[in-house]
């Protein structure tokens, strides 16, 4: 028994030529083993073939000898100046800046839950557009569009160029950074909490609407609670990828371990950026720890 589609919704049907048929699996998964390998080809020899890119230099012993300058330089091999490592202060202002970077992080992963839960819910096909959407005209229909459209828009532009936008519309600082990290996310939210919705078994929902509930009454009672968890799941993933991203938002001047990284590099404050480094990775590895554990809590 395989699984077809009538108004967006799985009814049974029959065929040996079905999707779950395993032989068209197997045949989708060799062909995407190809595919994939032939893109992978096709990639390396665009970048050898490229005037800018030189083999030859990339795998010389002058690559290795610069790289071991630059660990050197990060250690404060050679240097005249006291590393920034071994001055208290340095510690001090580091870790502001970092405790700084973890509250941008949790502040935007907030702004984007908070969008994402109020949209995700119209974006989904099936309770909008599908068999248990309560109206058929498309003019009623047009606010799942938009909301998808919304989706595709602020995950598409990436959050370095949404900060990098904002920065003109807000002062430099934390501000645009969180607003930059939240838009994108936002999208990314929302798309999968749609995608959570229309996965839903739709059997408990009919059964509400079969009590007489109305449209909203089953999307808060009978969708919401149903997604909720696995929505939290996703939404603790994306703050393990925000913190990450947090950093490099920061070099358009929003703040943060980056802003402060920019200027270290600029100057060339070596030691400077090896301690931004160490405080980055200890973000990393907390948020990473703290997300495994409330995602357990969520399931």
């Amino acid at each position: 028994m395989a699984l077809g589609y009538s108004r967006g919704e799985p009814v049974a049907q029959g065929g040996a030529n079905a999707p779950s048929d395993p032989r068209r699996r197997v045949g989708f998964l060799a062909g995407s083993a190809v595919a994939a390998a032939a893109m992978a080809i096709a990639s390396w020899a665009t970048i050898f073939a490229n005037d800018l890119f030189s083999p030859g230099d990339f795998f010389s012993g002058r690559t290795l000898e610069r790289g071991a300058d630059f660990a050197a330089a990060l250690l404060g091999v050679h240097s005249s100046v006291a590393p920034a490592f071994v001055d208290p202060g340095q510690w001090a202002h580091k870790g502001r800046l970092a405790a700084e970077t973890l509250g941008m992080s949790v502040a935007a992963a907030g702004l984007a839950a908070v969008g994402a839960l109020a949209t995700f819910m119209f974006g989904a096909r099936n309770v909008m557009v599908g068999s248990l959407a309560p109206h058929d005209s498309l003019w009623r229909r047009s606010p799942f569009f938009l909301i998808r459209a919304l989706f595709t828009v602020s995950r598409a532009v990436p959050e370095l160029v949404w900060a990098m936008i904002l920065v003109f519309v807000f002062t430099q600082g934390t501000l645009p950074g969180v607003i930059a990290l939240a838009i994108h996310n936002g999208g990314i939210l929302g798309k999968l909490g749609s995608e959570i919705v229309e996965g839903l078994d739709t059997r408990p929902i009919r059964a509400l609407r079969s009590t007489g509930a109305g449209w909203m009454q089953v999307l808060l009672y009978g969708v919401l609670p149903e997604a909720l968890p696995k929505f939290i799941t996703y939404l603790f993933y994306r703050w393990e990828v925000i913190i990450r991203t947090t950093i490099i938002v920061g070099f358009v001047a929003a703040g943060g371990l980056g802003a402060e990284f920019r200027l270290a590099m600029s100057h060339f404050k070596f030691t400077e950026v090896a301690l931004i480094l160490f405080w980055y990775l200890v973000l990393v590895l907390f948020v990473d720890i703290t997300a495994a554990r409330l995602r357990r809590l969520a399931q």
